[in-house]
């Protein structure tokens, strides 16, 4: 079975493959400084807490911090004797092309979701992905990543608000009742969640002015319902788009070895 990691900069989700549908999928924070014996104790607790008895055979990784890429192979190589594909180093084939300027290092993240895009839903896509930053992902035709934009997470920009303003506290994201805000809360709610609106209609629409064709706009990540309470600005919405693309990721590289 397959073991499908992707370890972004806040959180890191560990699924379980069977070759036909994902049997669980856990999440921890993301720590560089994690060894590969503590994630073996902490996945092997959950497995054992979940009765589930399962032969981990390949593992594939797709990670925005470089730093815990190292503790992750070790943890495949000892635990599974297996030696992990990482999206982004070498030895990883992508099923699509990248094209962005010469030199660029576009994140594993977003290569893994554009894989996940075109296998699902065909080109032509933007992927709004709600991260620790909200990216916009631009698919093609063909299923080649041609580039996107990157704009401060949901929960980031609360967060800089809070720190950088003695006398605004922290609050957590959510529809307000109404756009004017009558207290300190819910002028900050009203602010980030309509300022985001605002950012996600209008970037997607430039960004189908450019591209020149009618594009589906595609969403991840935990924060999208809440966003499309509001109006319909996704034609679909997908919470495992990153954990499907690295299966059909592990899936073309294998068949080549």
């Amino acid at each position: 079975m397959l073991l499908a990691i992707d370890c972004g900069n806040t959180n890191t989700v560990f699924s379980i493959w069977d070759g036909t549908r994902f049997l669980a999928t856990w999440r921890t924070s993301t720590e560089h400084q994690r060894t590969a014996d503590q994630y073996y104790v902490w996945l092997s607790s959950l497995m054992k807490f979940q009765k589930m008895e399962v032969e981990i055979t390949e593992v594939i990784v797709s990670s925005t911090v470089p730093r815990v890429v190292f503790n992750l192979r070790v943890f495949a190589d000892r635990y599974f004797n297996t030696r992990p594909i990482v999206v982004g180093k070498e030895g990883c084939i992508l099923p699509v092309d990248v094209r962005v300027d010469t030199g660029t290092q576009v994140g594993p993240d977003r290569l893994v979701n554009t894989v996940a895009g075109f296998d699902l839903y065909g080109g032509d896509l933007i992927i709004v992905d709600f991260g620790t930053a909200t990216t916009f992902d631009v698919v093609d035709t063909d299923g080649a990543y041609i580039g996107g934009v990157i704009a401060p997470g949901v929960n980031l920009s609360l967060e800089a608000l809070h720190q950088a303003a003695a006398a605004l506290p922290h609050v957590d994201i959510t529809k307000p009742q109404a756009v004017i805000g009558t207290n300190t809360v819910a002028c900050m709610q009203s602010g980030v969640f309509w300022g985001y609106i605002g950012l996600i209609k209008e970037v997607c629409a430039r960004i189908q002015g450019e591209h020149g064709r009618p594009m589906k706009v595609i969403s991840t990540g935990g924060l999208a319902p809440l966003f499309q309470q509001a109006e319909a600005l996704f034609d679909e919405f997908n919470d495992d788009l990153t954990m499907h693309g690295l299966v059909v990721i592990n899936k073309y590289n294998r068949e080549r070895n």
